[in-house]
């Protein structure tokens, strides 16, 4: 059965309460759950993590070869920093999605620079917790044209 993970990054642990103005009022909890009822109408299976930890992410991407078939990636704020976490994505050779819950690019500048998007299939931002739900079926179709 395919397998995708789902990787949060630092300061996802506090949706719903950190400005929820950018970032909505749903927790990472109930998009966990309404991933996990995706996963399962798509035939998925489903690993879903968060860290605030940049290594403990690179660590969790390692893993995922063998393990995943695709990772879908909201990195946070390491999107605009981590060569790391780019580097770490190329070296499993796996299929990644990058997903934001805001429209990066209708905010600060800073926020303009991806280095996972240089590496990833697609990228999916400003949907706020939708972005999840269309990133997985994405992930799907992409792993279907790519078998």
């Amino acid at each position: 059965m395919t397998s995708i993970l789902i990787l949060n990054g630092p300061n996802l642990n506090l949706l719903g309460t950190r400005q929820p103005q950018v970032y909505g009022t749903t927790t990472l909890a109930d998009i966990e759950t309404m991933c996990r009822v995706r996963a399962k109408a798509l035939s998925v299976d489903l690993a879903f993590d968060q860290t605030n930890s940049e290594g403990a992410l690179i660590d969790t991407i390692h893993a995922a070869r063998g393990a995943h078939d695709g990772i879908i990636l909201n990195a946070g704020a390491y999107t605009h920093t981590s060569i790391a976490l780019m580097d770490a994505l190329t070296s499993v050779e796996l299929p990644v999605i990058e997903l934001h819950l805001s429209n990066i690019h209708a905010r600060e500048t800073f926020r303009h620079q991806s280095y996972i998007s240089k590496v990833a299939v697609g990228v999916i931002c400003g949907f706020g917790a939708q972005g999840y739900e269309l990133a997985l079926d994405a992930m799907v179709g992409h792993l279907e044209r790519a078998a």
